[in-house]
């Protein structure tokens, strides 16, 4: 009689323990799902930002046009090339505002410090949310490296999470200005 007790509660540990463990993963896709989708929105806001100093006439017309180019690529790039167009807009960036001139550019036209600040907040937030989104992955693959996750398939039908891998460095100018101020 003990021995079924024991077996029983052996049984009903093991059942929380995997039910536990599947909530988890549960938590970690959702978690994954709302980082992707604030990642979506900064580069989204970037690329927006980007294209509207490409287009605003005040840059040279090479710069406006490369800029322009790579914000266009980026916001329309499909899902398996989006980290290739944004870290294409990345060099963009740092190649484009590298001349203080067309910062300055930039600054001296009707409203260009605020779209200064737009494009520098902007740059700064890609690097976080990018970190956020590729955290959640690293804690859902940790979880779903485990042999009884994969053996009795505690992920379900959820497909494997993959990082976000892009060059997001800002260019130098807008970092240093944002460091020093």
């Amino acid at each position: 009689m003990t021995t079924l007790i024991w077996i029983a509660v052996a049984i009903v540990l093991i059942g929380v323990y995997l039910s536990w463990t599947a909530g988890r993963l549960d938590r970690l896709h959702v978690r994954i799902d709302a980082a992707k989708a604030a990642l979506d929105a900064q580069l989204l806001r970037r690329a927006s930002v980007a294209q509207e100093v490409g287009t605003s006439g005040v840059l040279d017309p090479a710069a406006s046009i490369v800029l322009y180019q790579a914000a266009h690529e980026a916001r329309q790039a499909e899902d398996d090339h989006r980290e290739v167009a944004e870290s294409e807009l990345s060099q963009a960036l740092r190649a484009i505002l590298a001349d203080e001139a067309q910062l300055t550019a930039v600054r001296e036209a009707p409203g260009g410090e605020q779209t200064v600040a737009e494009l520098t907040a902007a740059v700064r937030r890609v690097p976080m949310a990018r970190r956020f989104h590729n955290d959640a992955v690293r804690a859902a693959r940790a979880v779903r490296r485990h042999r009884l996750v994969r053996y009795l398939r505690l992920a379900g039908h959820a497909p494997f999470p993959l990082a976000f891998e892009m060059d997001d460095e800002p260019p130098a100018i807008l970092d240093d200005r944002s460091a020093g101020a």
